[in-house]
């Protein structure tokens, strides 16, 4: 079994990690970059050598009902491995982030069955319909204005993607 000293010293080579000294000398180690509320990686790192690493979404741990391993008889490899993990599955999905920004359309035309046309735009973080130049409505997402559209008999006509000035004149 590792020591306290021998755990502190791997959990620290985490430079992500930050450590919070709680009571009774125990040490909490929070992922402040979290994607999710979930922050502390390390919970009550006890100088007896025992404590607890998140992994709730870790299918190859078996969890408490906080989604915790106790890591007092861990070796060195399979302490780094299990914080690597659930930093891991704690940080923001980047490569979803950029796919959902790189697919956004940022103005789309809907025509009905009597060829009357709305146009969806994305402003200012708002998916706003317009009916020539008189706001129809505004949704706070693509998919909410998308369902209204159908509701209410349109459908999707073509897309006009503008990224830049430059793009608009070409």
């Amino acid at each position: 079994m590792l020591s306290f000293e021998e755990k502190l010293n791997i959990i620290e080579e985490f430079p992500q990690l930050e450590r919070k000294n709680v009571s009774l000398k125990r040490v909490n180690f929070h992922y402040a970059e979290s994607g999710s509320d979930k922050k502390n990686v390390v919970y009550h790192l006890h100088p007896n050598g025992n404590g607890f690493v998140y992994a709730d979404k870790l299918s190859e741990y078996e969890t408490d009902e906080k989604g915790m391993v106790n890591i007092r008889d861990f070796s060195k490899e399979e302490l780094k491995e299990i914080i690597e993990k659930s930093i891991q599955s704690l940080g923001p999905n980047i490569q979803e982030e950029e796919t959902v920004e790189e697919e956004t359309v940022e103005e789309e035309t809907w025509i009905d069955t009597e060829n009357n046309t709305l146009i969806l735009l994305q402003e200012e973080g708002f998916w706003n319909i317009y009916a020539g130049v008189n706001l129809e409505n505004s949704f706070s997402s693509y998919e909410e204005a998308c369902e209204y559209l159908k509701e209410e008999g349109f459908n999707k006509s073509f897309k006009i993607r503008r990224k830049n000035n430059a793009e608009e004149g070409t």
